[in-house]
């Protein structure tokens, strides 16, 4: 299991650099969990892509679809206190800390992309592209499913 925030997810379905990246990385590890935070943030940046006119709405509420029904029974509430705790200690947003929180909660990697994450909390985070270094797939990810192996 590996804690993801909203970018990495954002990732699998609107086409970026970092695309491949995401990818890979749900090959390598296909349990992936995050709080409920992310969600909302999701849904904010599909909105600023529809409001851009970078996709359609259609598109938005299919791409929100297929993203929770990949996290589905995979979303966890944070405790506040150590979020506020996180944020003050790293000048880390508390959106952020609630990523940080929950990977320290469950004791796994947060993958992430967020270099100041990454700076802050270097125990617990893992660039996205350092996770997936070494895969050699070249299989196509059928994002319209759940990617093979993963449970619900």
């Amino acid at each position: 299991m590996i804690v993801v925030d909203t970018n990495v997810i954002g990732y699998l379905y609107l086409s970026s650099e970092r695309s491949g990246q995401a990818e890979q990385a749900i090959k390598k590890d296909p349990d992936w969990a995050a709080p409920l935070l992310w969600k909302s943030e999701l849904r904010n940046v599909l909105a600023t892509y529809v409001n851009q006119a970078l996709i359609s709405l259609e598109d938005a509420i299919h791409i929100i679809s297929a993203a929770e029904h990949l996290m589905e029974d995979s979303e966890y509430e944070t405790v506040s206190d150590q979020v506020l705790k996180l944020a003050e200690q790293s000048k880390c947003s508390a959106y952020d800390c609630e990523f940080v929180a929950l990977a320290m909660a469950l004791d796994v990697p947060l993958v992430t992309v967020d270099k100041k994450v990454l700076a802050q909390f270097p125990g617990i985070s893992i660039d996205l592209n350092e996770f997936v270094s070494g895969i050699q797939d070249d299989k196509p990810l059928v994002l319209d499913e759940v990617p093979q192996g993963y449970e619900t």
